[in-house]
């Protein structure tokens, strides 16, 4: 019988596999790097997605990318944010991570949560896609500021130090949420559930921080 470890490998490599041979297919000279090294060249149909959304198609391109030529951008995808949060049964805390970087930058990226409102019920709409331009905003949500003159600070569930806490420590903060994967972090931001994340320590890649940072970039957050 798989254990959860197993079955995150397996999520890590179907996902992964899914959105790099799609990408690939589509836009064949853009430069995709995944968490996994894995072919995106042998890859069975049913992994390929070929649809796109008209909502966001509609939206105009911010004017400073209508010149960018497709093998200008790198695409850099996290299958599985919240790796250690899902195999115990944290699904709220997972996120798939697809960032798009342009002269080293990060300027756009996608959040998607699948388990969003998995506990809501069975007439609840599970999972959420957000996205965001820097130049055209970010979708999918809805900004909300922190509490006014609160002081709330976001970090890791799973990979504190010494050093963490103790820069925690330094802030003085009114309250600290320890919750997993970078997406989910940066998602307690940008709805107002917090107003700094935190995380002094080495170990984000930029399949990480790549979505993220865009996202938050476009809403007029720092990162």
């Amino acid at each position: 019988q798989a254990g959860p470890n197993d079955l995150q490998t397996k999520a890590d490599r179907l996902v992964q596999m899914s959105i790099c041979a799609s990408l690939a297919r589509k836009f064949p000279k853009v430069t995709i790097i995944g968490e996994e090294e894995l072919p995106t060249d042998d890859v069975t149909e049913d992994l390929i997605e070929d649809g796109h959304c008209e909502e966001i198609l509609k939206k105009p391109c911010p004017a400073q990318y209508t010149g960018i030529k497709e093998e200008e951008l790198v695409i850099w995808v996290d299958p599985l944010d919240g790796t250690k949060e899902y195999t115990e049964g944290l699904l709220d805390h997972v996120t798939v991570l697809i960032g798009i970087a342009y002269g080293g930058k990060a300027i756009a990226g996608v959040i998607n949560q699948p388990y969003y409102n998995y506990e809501a019920g069975a007439n609840a709409v599970l999972g959420r896609t957000i996205w965001g331009v820097l130049g055209m905003g970010a979708f999918g949500f809805q900004l909300t500021e922190a509490p006014a003159g609160k002081h709330i600070v976001v970090t890791t569930r799973s990979h504190s130090s010494a050093l963490v806490n103790e820069c925690i420590t330094a802030l003085n903060p009114d309250h600290v949420i320890r919750v997993g994967g970078a997406g989910n972090k940066i998602i307690q931001l940008i709805e107002g559930k917090a107003s700094a994340y935190v995380f002094a320590s080495p170990g984000c890649k930029k399949w990480d921080t790549c979505a993220p940072e865009a996202i938050l970039h476009a809403v007029g957050g720092k990162f």
